[in-house]
């Protein structure tokens, strides 16, 4: 189970690190909306984070 956890926030921290890094590259349409863009997927990443950990709970407390 702690290999199971370990690779949930690998993943998530990949996830995280890649889209950063796509949002820094220029490009003139994308580059006019970047702060709505990453408000968005910031917003995005909160909702999956908390939907994550309250399903990772439901699951360590029903086994």
């Amino acid at each position: 189970m702690n290999f199971s956890i370990l690779l949930i926030i690998v993943i998530l921290i990949l996830a995280v690190v890649s889209t950063l890094s796509l949002t820094g590259k220029n490009d003139d349409n994308y580059s006019t909306s970047t702060k709505q863009n990453t408000f968005r997927l910031t917003a995005i990443y909160i909702i999956v984070i908390l939907l994550a950990l309250v399903g990772l709970g439901w699951y360590i407390t029903h086994i």
